[in-house]
């Protein structure tokens, strides 16, 4: 779809007018990334804001001891990139595609500017932050306190709230990351990965079908494992 009519389900874009999603389409350019390709490296400069056109990308940092920590999962309209280009200084975490994406990029100085001129995009940003940073909160204090099985279901809720689609009260994630990634999410093993979701599947929580995984019951998953 044309760039202006994608950026229309960017959280921090919504609320503007066609015109100026015109205009925004004309000062972004589109960059094409395949899987595995890493699209920006924790403690580099950030020069650009990166919106997901499509595809989906895993937000990760490394732990003191050389582990990969995955942070998140993201995808279709989503973005990342803002902390550095809103404080100058560098990159936070490393991003990686975890599949062939397209990504819309606009550089520090022409969102700055969208900032000055569209007050509204200032606040869409601050409220989707504030977002971010209560769902941080909740996993930290989750994967802290939880056992296991708690911590697979947190990152499972995880990303059915980030990538998941919801269909007549059941979430399906559409592609599950890979076991070792998840492991990586809840700061677990992939073998506990392997056997917590098959014991989620015994109990009639989800359902397995290839890389597909459905949550049968969404408020119930989320009322038996949310703190």
């Amino acid at each position: 779809m044309p760039s202006s009519e994608f950026l229309q389900y960017v959280p921090i874009f919504s609320e503007l007018s066609d015109e100026t999603l015109e205009k925004i389409e004309k000062i972004g350019t589109r960059k094409n990334y395949k899987k595995n390709d890493v699209i920006l490296m924790e403690d580099e400069v950030g020069s650009a804001l990166f919106v997901i056109a499509s595809g989906k990308v895993k937000v990760s940092r490394t732990s003191t001891d050389g582990r990969e920590v995955i942070l998140t999962i993201l995808s279709d309209s989503n973005f990342f990139g803002e902390m550095a280009i809103l404080d100058g200084q560098t990159r936070s975490a490393t991003v990686t595609a975890t599949e062939d994406s397209e990504l819309f990029l606009i550089q520090r100085t022409e969102f700055l500017g969208l900032l000055r001129e569209y007050p509204e995009i200032s606040i869409s940003l601050l409220q989707e932050l504030t977002q971010r940073l209560r769902s941080a909160d909740v996993k930290i204090k989750a994967l802290s306190l939880k056992d296991a099985e708690g911590k697979v279901a947190t990152v499972i809720l995880q990303l059915a709230d980030d990538i998941g689609k919801i269909r007549q009260g059941k979430v399906e994630i559409e592609k599950l990351p890979l076991q070792q990634d998840l492991a990586n999410m809840a700061g677990t093993s992939r073998e506990t990965i392997s056997r917590t979701i098959h014991s989620f599947a015994k109990k009639g929580l989800v359902e397995i079908d290839g890389s597909k995984l459905r949550i049968i019951d969404y408020e119930k998953f989320k009322e038996m494992y949310s703190l």
